[in-house]
């Protein structure tokens, strides 16, 4: 498998498709994005959405979001996602590290994510990549209620 990273530029059928696919294996309570929603996220300024390939198909994606902050820019890496046919050939590796890449290039000094205890190789992963848990309480706050 040779894994292919690329910065989305426009959206296509191929994307939509592909989300429709990919964002169940991420999260059953939130619906894949419209064409509209992916559209505004690649229209952002602060917003880089990756995909991987291996070959023709997108089997994974991610969201880094770079943006200024009184005390630099900050780095937030989300919704990481790689399809389960492609886990554990090197594409969550393949995503993240050009994300640092990105993030390094526009400036930010650290990256951050979060990940939920369950996704046991997901964790693994970050931790052998470079991340370091933090020692800090994480809140929300859910403006839909």
């Amino acid at each position: 498998m040779e894994i292919q990273i690329e910065t989305v530029s426009s959206v296509t059928d191929e994307l939509v498709s592909a989300f429709e696919r990919l964002v169940p294996q991420l999260s059953s309570s939130s619906p894949p994005p419209t064409r509209e929603h992916l559209e505004h996220i690649v229209g952002s300024d602060s917003c880089s959405l990756l995909i991987a390939r291996d070959g023709e198909q997108i089997v994974g994606s991610l969201t880094l979001v770079v943006f200024p902050i009184p005390t630099g820019a900050r780095a937030w890496i989300e919704d990481v996602v790689v399809d389960s046919a492609a886990r554990g050939k090197g594409v969550g590796e393949a995503l993240n590290l050009r994300a640092i890449e990105i993030a390094r290039a526009e400036g930010a000094v650290t990256v951050d994510l979060t990940s939920r205890p369950s996704r046991e190789a997901a964790n693994r992963l970050y931790q052998r990549i470079g991340f370091v848990k933090r020692d800090t309480n994480v809140y929300r706050y859910d403006l839909k209620s």
